[in-house]
């Protein structure tokens, strides 16, 4: 009879070591609990168990999971559980020959950014009242968003010194410290001047603070409070889209390709370091072409 993970040693030992080497959550060790327990439960009724599965009952397992309507995604899940249990178990000396050697994931597709129509941009970044102090602030923040793509991140940690208001450019240090330069557009510097010389000074008052983007405290803005400013504006403006954090950055990138630009340009303005990641937005580059066939062409 197969033991269960639970008491097995074997998988207490693989648990205790993954967390130890990455500090995994421990949500992320219980779903690699539930994934071994699931795995030896239908291992058991077929005379076998984990420390003695072969490669052909792990795939014949896989297979089982697609016929039950398992997701690409929740089964590359189960590959990456089973590959990471046995390659320790095989570091440890525990098992020859590794069972998932040449497993493959199956192929899971990334999916599409929640983004926002330029209609839906539009109202939100006029919701806040510019009018105020702080309304000011949070338009100058909405536009600079939109206009550079930057992360959420990225901007609250924008400091004074990354800003060339002359030449209408930031500098953002991104992921991986990679560092690239972006242009601000006329609205957007045209906001962010205002802010910067009026209602910036009256948050600080006395105090001195490098952050761009600082609280009625005088201290930097947070990604938090920042999630949070867009959640109430886009309920303020009425608009209809699930939003994310990174909502603007999205449309961001998928409104500039609409409108022309070509895949490596927004590769290189959103930092991102290879252009697999850029290419999610391939979709909406399709679709515009679609749009020119359909409109331009004789027989479209």
């Amino acid at each position: 009879m197969a033991k269960e993970p639970q008491g097995n040693p074997l998988v207490d030992q693989f648990l205790d070591s993954v967390w130890l080497e990455s500090g995994l959550s421990a949500n992320t060790l219980s779903a690699y609990r539930a994934d071994l327990k699931n795995v030896a439960t239908w291992l058991s009724g077929r005379g076998a168990d984990l420390e003695s599965a072969s490669r052909a009952q792990l795939l014949e397992y896989l297979a089982h999971c697609v016929r039950l309507g398992h997701s690409p995604r929740s089964s590359a899940r189960r590959v990456s559980t089973l590959r990471r249990f046995y390659r320790y178990l095989a570091r440890e000396g525990l098992l020859e020959p590794d069972p998932t050697t040449g497993l493959d994931s199956p192929r899971v597709g990334r999916s599409l950014p929640k983004t926002l129509s330029e209609k839906g941009v539009e109202d939100l970044l006029a919701a806040p009242d510019s009018g105020s102090p702080l309304g000011l602030r949070d338009r100058a923040m909405l536009e600079t968003l939109y206009a550079t793509g930057l992360r959420v991140s990225e901007l609250v940690r924008l400091t004074l010194d990354e800003l060339d208001e002359l030449a209408g450019l930031v500098r953002v240090l991104g992921k991986g410290g990679r560092e690239r330069i972006v242009p601000l557009g006329d609205e957007a510097l045209n906001w962010l001047n205002s802010y910067l010389h009026s209602s910036r000074g009256e948050l600080l008052g006395r105090r001195v603070s490098e952050a761009v983007f600082v609280t009625r405290r005088g201290g930097p803005m947070t990604r938090q409070a920042l999630w949070y400013l867009i959640k109430r504006y886009a309920l303020r403006a009425g608009v209809g889209e699930e939003l994310s954090p990174h909502s603007l950055r999205h449309a961001f990138a998928t409104h500039l390709l609409n409108h022309g630009a070509d895949l490596v340009s927004v590769q290189m303005l959103l930092g991102h370091a290879d252009l697999s990641t850029t290419q999610i937005y391939t979709h909406v580059a399709r679709a515009r072409l679609q749009s020119l066939h359909a409109e331009h062409h004789p027989r479209g």
